[in-house]
């Protein structure tokens, strides 16, 4: 009935459960108790090297999610990116469709604010189409102007000051009336920040005006008689509400100019950006060669009696320039192209029109034209670039839209 010691030892020992690999060093001389506690450890190491695992995986989860996270992101930034780049090129070759692309890939909400900080900003927009855009007459296109004025600052500058910082953030277009709305804005944008300095925003707009003219008078090699600054006082006399401004501001106005010329954006010092501050218009025309019969897209700028055509709008020097003296200007029919116009001498219809053009090694030569075919991207583009051409060679509607003015503000005090 008793069980032989070795029997004993062997039944105490079985009593143990298998651990595995760890069964060789399980001691053969254990209590049940002793036993069943090295099973409770065994298991809780079990456990714990199970825990350890799952919490493995769960950061090597966590870890791949956030990597993919990263990835997915930078290439939503990187696509985004490219998207708004591509906006900004639309943007200078057509300024509506732009900001069109832009609002509908939601890179820029359709307000009259976001879309007035994005032109301040100017990043990678070209400034001729900002005032492009700025000048149109549609009401969305005012208010975002209103907008965009009200963006600047003009607290305490003199007017001079208040221009740079103005003219600085776009290009004046053109075209009189854009040029009329945007002044407008300025001077309304200028007294409300310095009330009191001048009588009426209209006094601001004639003396802006004033202050633009000198600065081109002053800095232009091609205008011999320089005003002084007594003939500058005289010609601004009477401008404020049929008053007249202090001397002392006008002379401080006039030395500030004289001493440093505006800085015209785009402008690498080349005197010929002057010539095109106030252009009586410009834009995109397809021109036909001369000797190759192929038709180009060129930057057309239609100031001073001349004609200057560029490449692209950022373009310093043109690649042609078409004195209009003597010229006279037709609607002609194409059969490759619409809209079109010519520009030609009368009745000499072999003659060489005198013109110069750039050639691609720099060379400047004289043309090659008896006549210049232009095609116009819409009827009412050609219809107002032969209205502005024929008015180039006569008179210029913006001086008549000043006088205008200079004369309301001037007749205040008579009445």
């Amino acid at each position: 009935m008793f069980l032989s010691l070795g029997s004993w030892s062997d039944t105490k020992a079985s009593n143990c459960p298998a651990r595995d690999s760890d069964a060789s060093h399980v001691p053969s001389d254990l209590t049940p108790e002793e036993c069943q506690e090295l099973e409770n450890i065994r298991r809780r190491k079990q456990e714990l090297l199970a825990d350890i695992q799952r919490l493995k995986d769960e950061i090597a989860e966590v870890t791949n999610e956030i990597e993919n996270l990263g990835s997915t992101e930078e290439r939503k930034t990187m696509q985004r990116n490219k998207q708004v780049a591509m906006g900004r090129k639309k943007f200078n070759m057509d300024p509506k469709k732009g900001i069109q692309f832009l609002i509908e890939n939601d890179l820029l909400k359709n307000t009259r604010d976001d879309i007035a900080q994005f032109l301040y900003k100017g990043e990678g927009l070209n400034k001729t189409a900002i005032g492009d855009y700025l000048g149109e007459r549609d009401d969305f296109n005012i208010q975002v102007l209103h907008s965009f004025v009200e963006l600047h600052e003009f607290t305490d500058l003199n007017l001079v000051q208040a221009l740079r910082q103005f003219l600085w953030s776009f290009r004046l277009p053109g075209e009189a009336q854009k040029i009329d709305r945007m002044m407008e804005a300025f001077a309304q944008r200028y007294c409300q920040c310095n009330p009191g300095v001048f009588q009426s925003t209209d006094t601001c707009y004639v003396l802006s005006f004033a202050i633009i003219m000198l600065n081109t008078s002053l800095h232009n090699p091609n205008v011999k008689d320089k005003p002084g600054v007594e003939r500058f006082i005289a010609m601004n006399r009477g401008i404020n509400d049929g008053g007249d401004l202090p001397e002392e501001l006008l002379r401080n106005l006039y030395e500030s100019i004289k001493n440093e010329p505006f800085k015209i954006p785009e402008d690498d010092g080349n005197d010929l950006t002057h010539t095109f501050f106030n252009p009586d218009r410009e834009g995109w025309l397809l021109k036909l060669g001369g000797r190759v019969k192929t038709w180009k897209r060129r930057w057309f700028i239609l100031t001073d009696n001349c004609l200057y055509y560029f490449e692209y709008t950022t373009d310093k020097e043109p690649r042609g320039i078409i004195p209009l003296e003597n010229l006279s200007i037709r609607e002609v029919e194409d059969s490759k192209k619409p809209n079109c116009f010519e520009l030609y001498i009368p009745d000499n219809k072999d003659q060489v029109i005198k013109a110069c053009k750039t050639e691609a090694d720099g060379r400047v030569v004289e043309g090659n034209h008896t006549v210049y075919r232009i095609s116009a991207p819409t009827p009412e583009e050609k219809e107002e670039w032969i209205k502005c051409i024929k008015a180039a060679i006569s008179r210029d509607p913006f001086y008549e839209m000043l006088a205008a003015r200079k004369k309301k503000v001037s007749s205040t005090k008579r009445h």
